[in-house]
């Protein structure tokens, strides 16, 4: 069951920025999240951390306390798109930083080349182009599909964000990079953080896939999941509760606000429609505590 005290709902450890492929900048989280009543947020945005210092900076003195993550997009075996979060994590690390650039090069040209394929369908409708520079002067670290699906909407190509999906970023996607999960999950740890399977319903729901997967995953160093998810119903989140006990993982929980229209942030229950347990905070800095004692112990 979901915690019922005020305290323990106001927190959100999965939100991201315009420097991914959300909508609002880091500082906008910020405030957002100190209107809504949270005390705590996890900037988490997609295989980039350019937005940590902003948000820390505008953190300061409004009771918002901020961890530092990432979402690094994995795959391993047959699962070619499961995402794992980073909590805690210097991202300063220079070996992390040089992992990013690489992975940001790749990105950039991949939107670029999506942008092409857009304005090829665009021009047999007879419409004019998009602007790759133009929208990347409304974002932060990089171009996304979200940015290029509310440039379509603002010159009226596409009649909501969803209707440019269906209509243009869908039809022209080229596929995405990914890192496999053992190396996802290494490039954490050596950041100094803890590695959690993020909105693992996502990748699939059957459980006895998990009750495996799950197994596999924490052999190569996982070190918790995130149970709490808007996708997740109570009897989800229990039964990935019972996973984690029983393997002694981390249980945290988030929104993946993406600042999207269908999602607003409401008083009492964050940036969505559901509460995650101030406990999962705790979790975090429990084991980044224990990460960094055995790190120091000779």
């Amino acid at each position: 069951m979901l915690p019922s005290d005020t305290e323990e709902r106001t927190i959100d450890l999965h939100l991201h920025s315009t420097c991914s492929d959300g909508l609002c900048s880091p500082a906008e989280l910020v405030a957002m999240a100190r209107n809504v009543g949270l005390r705590a947020i996890a900037l988490c945005d997609h295989d980039s951390v350019a937005g940590i210092d902003e948000a820390v900076a505008a953190s300061e003195g409004c009771g918002i306390e901020v961890v530092p993550g990432i979402e690094l997009s994995s795959m391993w075996n047959s699962f070619q798109d499961i995402h794992l979060l980073g909590y805690g994590i210097n991202h300063h690390a220079e070996q992390l930083r040089e992992e990013l650039t690489l992975f940001r090069e790749f990105r950039r040209e991949r939107n670029r080349r999506i942008l092409d394929r857009i304005n090829d369908r665009l021009r047999r409708d007879r419409r004019g182009t998009l602007d790759f520079h133009e929208i990347q002067e409304n974002t932060g670290d990089t171009v996304g599909r979200p940015h290029l699906a509310r440039a379509l909407v603002a010159k009226g190509y596409a009649r909501s964000m969803e209707d440019a999906f269906q209509r243009y970023l869908i039809p022209c996607n080229i596929p995405k990079r990914f890192f496999p999960l053992d190396q996802a999950i290494r490039l954490v740890h050596e950041s100094g953080g803890i590695a959690v399977m993020a909105h693992p319903l996502l990748a699939t729901s059957d459980r006895d896939h998990w009750d495996r997967l799950l197994n596999e995953y924490t052999a190569l160093g996982l070190d918790g999941i995130e149970a709490y998810t808007p996708s997740a119903s109570a009897s989800d989140i229990e039964f990935f509760l019972q996973q984690a006990k029983r393997r002694g993982l981390v249980v945290t929980g988030g929104s993946d606000f993406h600042g999207l229209p269908v999602e607003t942030p409401t008083p009492g229950s964050g940036f969505g429609s559901f509460t995650v347990p101030g406990s999962c905070l705790d979790g975090i800095k429990t084991a980044l505590g224990t990460k960094q004692g055995k790190a120091e112990s000779p």
